[in-house]
Parts: C-alpha cells; sequence; structure tokens
C-alpha cells in the first residue's frame, strides 16, 4: 500500500484545566470513560489503523500517563493466581510492547502545532497521524481506520471533518471545500476559529490528521496565529497555498468532545449504554430520572 502511514503523535501535554480539581493530579488524559482511559481510546483506534509507534508530546506532572502503559507483574500474578483471565486480558491489552512508544516534552504550551513540531525528530521524513485523545469517536470502523484507508489513495495531508451548527464554527477551523456529498473533498482553504459569521462552510477540523513532513518544516517557522499560539491548522493551510494537497474526510462515526464537562458525560451515557453488561441498569436509571424531572415540573 502506498501512502502507508505508521507513526502517530499523541498531544497530552495540556493541564486539563477545564476538569479541575480533578486534573490537579490525575493527568486528563487516563481520566476514565466507563472503564477505560481516554488514552486508551485512541491507542486502540490507532492500533486498529495499523499505527506501531506511537509518539506522546507530554510535558511535566504527566508520570502517571507514562505510567499505564508499562507493565504490572504484581497484579497479572495476582490475577493469575485468581484465575482471572478475563481481567488478564483486559489488562495485557493496555500493555506496549518495548520501544513503540516514545516520549519527547514540550516544555512551553505554545499551542496544538508547537506540540506536534516538538515530536519532528521522531517522525522523521515520513507521513503520521496525530490523534487528539480529547475527541473520543464511536464508529463501526475507526475513525483513523476510515482516513488510513482513504489516504492511501490521496496521499497528501488529510483532516477528519464533521458538520456543526454555524454558532459552533468559531470554536473549530473550518474548511472551505466545494459542495459535495463524498467523503474526501479537496480543500481550498482553511480558517482556524472564524469569526462569527464568517466561516467558509459547516465543515469543521476535528481531532484526527494525516500530515506530511512538510507540515513539519512549515512549523519551523513557529508562527503564531488565533490565540497567540502556533495554530496546527495554520501550517496545514500553508500546504494549500504550496502544494494543493490537502484533504477534508468526512467521517462515519459520533465524534464527543471529551475536553469538556458536558462531552465527557454524553460520551459516557452513549458508551455505558452500548454495553450489553450495563445498558438495562443505566436504561432504568435514565427512565427513572426523567419520570422524576417530568413529576416536578
Amino acid at each position: 500500500m502506498r501512502n502507508k502511514v505508521t507513526k502517530a503523535v499523541f498531544p497530552v501535554a495540556g493541564m486539563g484545566t477545564r476538569f479541575l480539581p480533578a486534573t490537579k493530579a490525575v493527568p486528563k488524559e487516563i481520566m476514565t470513560l466507563v472503564d477505560r482511559p481516554l488514552i486508551q481510546y485512541a491507542i486502540d483506534e490507532a492500533r486498529d489503523a495499523g499505527i506501531t509507534e506511537f509518539i506522546f508530546v507530554t510535558s511535566r506532572g504527566k508520570g502517571a500517563l507514562e505510567d499505564y502503559f508499562d507493565r504490572a507483574p504484581e497484579l497479572e500474578a495476582s490475577l493469575r493466581a485468581k484465575g482471572k483471565t478475563d481481567l488478564l486480558e483486559i489488562l495485557n491489552a493496555t500493555n506496549m510492547d518495548s520501544g513503540a512508544l516514545a516520549y519527547v516534552r514540550q516544555n512551553q504550551a505554545l499551542g496544538l502545532g508547537h506540540a506536534v513540531w516538538c515530536a519532528r525528530h521522531l517522525i522523521g521524513d515520513e507521513p503520521f497521524a496525530v490523534l487528539l485523545p480529547d475527541d473520543v469517536i464511536a464508529a463501526e470502523k475507526p475513525c483513523l481506520k476510515q482516513m488510513v484507508e482513504a489516504y492511501a489513495e490521496t496521499g497528501g495531508n488529510m483532516v477528519a471533518a464533521m458538520e456543526v451548527p454555524a454558532d459552533k464554527a468559531s470554536s473549530y477551523g473550518v474548511l472551505d471545500v466545494p459542495a459535495s456529498i463524498s467523503p474526501v473533498l479537496p480543500v481550498k482553504g482553511m480558517v482556524e476559529k472564524p469569526a462569527p459569521g464568517t466561516a467558509p462552510s459547516n465543515l469543521a477540523v476535528i481531532g484526527r490528521y494525516i500530515l506530511t513532513p512538510d507540515v513539519l518544516k512549515t512549523l519551523d517557522n513557529k508562527q503564531t496565529g488565533a490565540g497567540g499560539e502556533i495554530q496546527l491548522t495554520d501550517a496545514i493551510a500553508q500546504q494549500i497555498e504550496a502544494h494543493n494537497n490537502v484533504y477534508g474526510y468526512r467521517f462515519q462515526g459520533q465524534r464527543y468532545d471529551c475536553g469538556s464537562k458536558a462531552g465527557f458525560l454524553q460520551a459516557t451515557i452513549a458508551f455505558g449504554l452500548a454495553r450489553a453488561d450495563l445498558r438495562d441498569e443505566l436504561e432504568d436509571y435514565i427512565y427513572d430520572m426523567m419520570a422524576m424531572r417530568q413529576a416536578a415540573e
């Protein structure tokens, strides 16, 4: 397969201030959605897409995140001795092969573009994926796998896109694309957090990317954009001008913004209802709560 993607960058250096006080001691990326940390969903999605090298861009205070992917010999021995093979299988799925996971530090909070740039020496001269763990996507075929399959045909740079309401567009990077129902769309332009009423479309970029090393070369300039930060969107937009090789991918699936409290709670309910072992009890509770709320109105 041409344009094969085997490396992925996970920017996990953020402080998670929207989830204080929990994130005072617990990295946001290992907060649990049902019974799996957010980062585990991102790692599993990357594995399903054929990623074999995982690069974390981290910061001080993230030791628990790094420890999560280490083996736990005492716990494994205890589960094995008690015959709890089902739990042992779940635990083993969290282990990473030696050398598969690498860490680099972002010692200044200068934006997503800067975070990706910090991993440049580990990425080298080949296409790579970027996954933002805050964006959890429920899909029959994992989002990044959908993109990798499409990318094998297009090459260039690819960003995951979804439709958003007009009044929400100013919170995203927005694509300027032709009107089409095709999942793969050539991008004519990108605007990061457009002013209200100025968005070129209702297709917003969310946290899945497949990029060329040329993006890293652009990020070498450390040009700041919206919010005074080095924006990844701006670096991708420059590839349109230089190479005309940026594509939006309208993925199949439901995205949850687990960087917000409301989105995290919505995802918890949705993923809980999708579990056969939790569905009935959770549905009963939701119905009871709704009945009580309606009775009180």
